[in-house]
């Protein structure tokens, strides 16, 4: 009997084995691998797929100051990195002989290896008809992952395979909208166009209309296909149609974002403020494009009323504690609004909390530090936006878009600018040290050591006090459960709170001003002997009155370089900065500082063109007979006689020829004093001549084989600065580097 069931048992075993073959058309040998495709090896597939587009989108950081992409993923241009699959069926499927250097790591890589699995195994191709009908939904995950991969050929290729096969398939539409995507990327738009077009139209015309989700991604897909193609119109009117329903939230508020941005940049404000409200009232969208739809809305603002209520979002937006990681973003964009709105301050307030606020959004920051820095150069506080512009350069070193490159030029020609404003602050502090008298200069450093002392025992104060209540409030060294009590009553941290001090102060005596470095310190070491701490020359009185200069020719060469640097300042203010009122601060101050007589005529000539243009009169003419009664010759005096004559007939390109080369001779006669002098006498007729690079290049020249080396450089630096493009400029730039080293 035992011996007949088990008969009975092997047959029936061997008829459903048999049943289940892929050679076999039955049934049960359909529905089991149907059943076996779809619940093992496609849901383990697309389970992996999923991931991997779940980290696409969750590592993918959307640049929100450019039109963010469509499809939230960044391919490379040389993709060279390809699974290493096994050929056994000639199409690159693996024959998942257990081989573990050829199991794939990545989600898109085990989406793939499965989706072969699925065909390999499973696939029923009895009499060329495909009887597995879960087979075209491998070939359409086969070709996904692919996709992903950035291997869009082969991605191409399965996708035609199931258009060719199955034809009748609930998946052909969505199988379609792949192809043509894979063949966007791989610069075939116009085929995808055409595709898509025939794939939308039709089936719209048909009494069976596509699903709402597959025309959204279809219509995606074409706005993809013409923005590629740069037909913006036609890109806006597929994304308009593919946010009529919004089934897919991501992609519906990413594509409303793209259409908002869109009309931004097309200046269409209304439309863009539309497409961002939209975002803002789509309950399910995601949260980060609500917030940054706030801050379009923000930029789209077109009126005092509509800014103002923007305005109190965004600081009701400010308030809530969720919105931190927006902090920056959001500070900037009230600054923003104020500014705006000629709130200067509040503007500037809010930038600078907007670069407080924890980010690490460089992008975001170089932004803000320009904002201020334009205010403060718009308002002449041309040092304190040069720090604002070097803030944008340090941390942006590596941007090389045309945002970057302009205000690395702005940056650059506020540079010889801060250098002459450093060297007159400089000589001047100096210079009134030099003016008082011996009890009155022991007097002001003494002032300034006291206060150096002072916050030195603060810093040491404060250092000690975090180290005890450090330790006390859960440090390293201490874990009892006096935790929130006073440290002093804490054995442990005494004790710690004396060793930190010995190691700073050493031992000192207890008595007033026990700080002071006179005071005798000492560290005691192991064999008892005494170690004596050296003076402190930051607290010493003579170390500092030592360094006043004393001698003329010093004091001299101090005043020449304040006086030289004054008079580049007016210059510069007035004809490249056009800033009239601090080149007559610059210039005015240097007229009455008794400057050396070659600076006299040039001083006197841009004090007399600025004060003609403002209409000051009495001022004009003051100038005006300095130069007509003490440079009766010159051509600034010949300029004034004539006034209505060009400037280049008054000083031919000849004549100019001819007055550089005689001053070179004066150079190579090492009469270099009289250089300088002749050249400024001729800088106001040479404003509009070529050669004026090679006078202020020849001058420069001058100036460093007579003067100081500081000196020198300042003026190689404006050679540099202001004519940078030119040969004498880079001659400038080289000689300037190698003085810096």
């Amino acid at each position: 009997m035992n011996y007949t069931k088990k008969i009975v048992l092997a047959i029936a075993v061997f008829s459903v084995i048999n049943s289940c073959s892929t050679r076999k058309d039955t049934v049960i040998s359909r529905n089991w691998h149907a059943l076996n495709t779809k619940y093992n090896v496609l849901f383990n597939g697309k389970e992996a797929f999923n991931k991997g587009v779940e980290d696409i989108n969750e590592g993918y950081k959307d640049d929100w100051f450019t039109q963010i992409p469509i499809e939230p993923i960044k391919f490379e241009e040389d993709k060279v990195t390809i699974p290493n699959l096994n050929t056994g069926m000639g199409a690159g499927f693996n024959d998942d002989n257990g081989n573990e250097e050829d199991k794939a790591t990545t989600p898109f890589g085990i989406a793939e290896e499965k989706a072969v699995k699925a065909i390999q195994k499973h696939g029923m191709n009895i009499k060329d008809v495909e009887r597995n009908r879960q087979i075209d939904d491998a070939y359409l995950l086969l070709g996904k992952a692919r996709y992903y991969e950035q291997r869009f050929i082969p991605a191409i290729e399965a996708f035609n395979y199931v258009i060719a096969t199955y034809p009748d398939a609930d998946l052909i539409a969505e199988t379609k909208i792949w192809r043509a995507k894979a063949n966007i990327r791989n610069d075939n738009e116009e085929f995808a166009i055409e595709s898509l077009k025939l794939l939308l139209q039709v089936k719209d015309t048909l009494e069976v209309d596509l699903p709402e989700i597959t025309r959204e991604q279809g219509y995606t897909a074409l706005a993809m296909a013409y923005i590629k193609s740069d037909s913006i119109d036609n890109a806006k009117k597929y994304l308009n149609k593919a946010t009529e329903t919004l089934n897919n939230r991501n992609q519906g508020a990413r594509n409303l974002f793209v259409l908002g941005q869109i009309y931004s940049s097309e200046h269409k404000k209304d439309s863009a403020s539309l497409a961002f409200q939209r975002i803002i009232d789509f309950r399910k969208a995601p949260y980060k494009y609500k917030m940054h739809a706030h801050i379009e809305l923000a930029k789209n603002s077109t009126s005092d009323s509509t800014s103002s209520a923007i305005l109190e979002k965004i600081q009701d937006l400010i308030e809530e504690r969720e919105n931190r990681p927006y902090l920056d973003e959001l500070y900037y964009q009230a600054g923003y609004l104020h500014e705006q709105n000629d709130s200067i301050n509040l503007a500037v307030a809010f930038y600078n909390k907007s670069l407080r606020a924890e980010s690490d959004n460089v992008k975001q920051k170089t932004f803000t530090y320009e904002k201020l820095g334009n205010i403060n150069y718009k308002n002449s506080k041309y040092i304190v936006a040069s720090s604002y512009y070097d803030s944008i350069i340090n941390i942006a070193a590596d941007t090389l878009n045309l945002k970057f490159r302009r205000i690395k030029r702005k940056h650059k020609n506020l540079a010889s600018l801060i250098n002459f404003e450093n060297t007159v602050a400089k000589n001047d502090s100096i210079l009134r040290i030099v003016a008082l008298s011996k009890p009155e200069q022991e007097a002001f450093f003494q002032k300034y050591i006291d206060d150096l002392k002072e916050k030195d025992e603060e810093a040491a104060q404060l250092k000690l006090n975090q180290q005890a209540f450090g330790d006390t409030f859960g440090g390293n060294i201490l874990k009892s459960n006096t935790k929130g009590k006073w440290y002093f009553y804490n054995s442990q941290s005494i004790s710690f709170g004396k060793t930190e001090f010995s190691k700073i102060w050493g031992n000192r005596a207890l008595e007033d001003n026990w700080r002071w470095s006179g005071k005798t310190a000492t560290n005691i070491a192991e064999n008892d002997s005494l170690v004596v701490n050296t003076k402190n020359l930051r607290y010493d009185l003579a170390s500092y009155l030592e360094t006043v200069p004393t001698e003329k020719e010093k004091i001299d060469t101090l005043n020449i370089n304040r006086n030289l640097a004054l008079y580049e300042l007016g210059v510069i203010y007035k004809e490249q900065f056009k800033d009239t009122k601090l080149a007559l601060d610059r210039l005015e101050r240097v007229n009455g500082l008794n400057p050396s007589k070659e600076l006299v005529l040039p001083i006197n000539w841009h004090l007399y063109q600025i004060y003609n243009e403002l209409g000051s009169a009495i001022k004009t003419n003051q100038h005006k007979n300095i130069i007509l009664t003490d440079y009766p010759t010159t051509k600034f005096a010949q300029i004034i006689r004539n006034p209505n004559k060009p400037l280049e007939e008054a000083v031919s390109i000849n004549e100019i020829e001819e007055t550089y080369k005689e001053i070179y001779y004066l150079y190579k006669e090492d009469k270099f004093e009289e250089t300088e002098a002749k050249i400024n006498e001729m800088l106001p007729t040479l404003q509009d001549s070529k050669l004026l690079p090679k006078f202020e290049l020849l001058k420069a020249y001058a100036i460093g084989k007579y003067q100081d080396i500081e000196t020198y450089k300042i003026a190689m630096d404006f050679v540099a600065v202001s004519y940078g493009n030119t040969e004498e400029g880079k001659k400038a730039k080289e000689i300037v580097k190698q003085l810096s080293k």
